[in-house]
């Protein structure tokens, strides 16, 4: 209900626009967007199934959904660029690699899975 002590607690002329959150209405809703990210990494680097995302991140169902958003919009690929590039500047080497080393079982495996193989493999020399 609305009282004189009530009014002034939801006044939001002090916003840039009404519709604007207040600092306290944000942490109510935010998500960490660093702990999503951990999450992803988490899932990338160790494997793991969803469902045994640590507890101490956030929600698995957060971190898929952005982690299937950042794949479809390309966020992912840029993240993973911008870092090899930072990686091989700090090592003193050009930014993209200007050879490649390929044995020869790898080129006879990749030939055998077929074009999506062949486009991974391709990928990768690139």
């Amino acid at each position: 209900m609305w009282t004189n002590e009530n009014r002034g607690k939801y006044k939001r002329d002090q916003l840039r626009y009404p519709s604007d959150m207040t600092d306290e209405e944000w942490t109510l809703c935010r998500t960490a967007m660093r702990e999503v990210f951990n999450g992803v990494m988490y899932v990338l680097s160790t494997g793991c199934q969803w469902r045994y995302i640590p507890k101490d991140l956030p929600p698995k169902s957060t971190v898929y959904r952005y982690f299937c958003e950042w794949g479809y919009d390309g966020v992912l690929d840029r993240i993973h660029q911008t870092l090899y590039v930072l990686c091989r500047e700090k090592l003193e080497s050009e930014a993209s690699p200007t050879a490649a080393i390929i044995d020869s079982q790898s080129v006879k495996s990749a030939e055998k899975g077929g074009p999506v193989l062949i486009h991974m493999a391709s990928t990768l020399v690139n």
